[in-house]
């Protein structure tokens, strides 16, 4: 088998894989018990504009996939690399759906695509949220990179996440806004100690 031959296969691979891991977001949600419906107490649409710019990204990397001609941008003659490249890939995939299940079941009934307080609304630190703030954004930030590793190209990927970091600050910005409001100081105590989206970073 010819070298690019090879490497074509490693991203194939790492994107088939990718594919199963969407499969079983999607079924995070669509198939999870659901809890008894809350009464909403109050909602801010706002969040539903960080949604489209979160839903755009998605596409971009998305958009004409398995485009590229080598999946590694270094090194992109060593089968060793784009292995290690596909299986990080597959990796992040795979962490990134485990987070987000255990993050939405946690959750529980205060769970909503557009930001909202339900009747007897808590706050959440334990799990996931005692890492993250949004572990639910971190895991679909983590789905958008190994989408746009495993498919896009590179300028594609780079634009997307953009679109992504624009759309998610929204989100949070949104709900937060609304847990100030509802929780004061406990919601600050919590925010100092645990960061938005990614550890170290934001």
């Amino acid at each position: 088998m010819a070298i690019s031959e090879t490497l074509h296969v490693a991203q194939r691979a790492a994107f088939y894989a990718v594919i199963v891991c969407w499969w079983v977001f999607g079924l995070t949600f669509w198939l999870r018990k659901r809890p008894p419906r809350a009464r909403e107490a109050k909602r801010d649409w706002t969040s539903l504009m960080g949604l489209s710019l979160q839903a755009v990204a998605y596409f971009c990397v998305w958009f004409h996939p398995l485009q590229r001609r080598e999946f590694s941008p270094v090194a992109s003659g060593a089968q060793v690399v784009q292995w290690g490249l596909a299986a990080l890939t597959v990796a992040i995939a795979v962490a990134s759906v485990w987070l987000v299940n255990v993050a939405a079941r946690r959750l529980g009934k205060q769970w909503a695509l557009a930001a909202r307080l339900v009747e007897g609304h808590t706050l959440i630190q334990e799990g996931p949220y005692r890492f993250v703030r949004n572990p639910i954004y971190t895991g679909m930030f983590g789905m958008l990179l190994a989408t746009g590793l495993a498919a896009a190209q590179w300028i594609q990927l780079l634009v997307a996440i953009v679109l992504f970091i624009a759309g998610t600050y929204i989100r949070i910005r949104s709900e937060e806004r609304l847990l100030r409001e509802a929780f004061g100081t406990e919601f600050e105590a919590y925010a100092r100690k645990v960061p938005a989206l990614i550890p170290g970073i934001y």
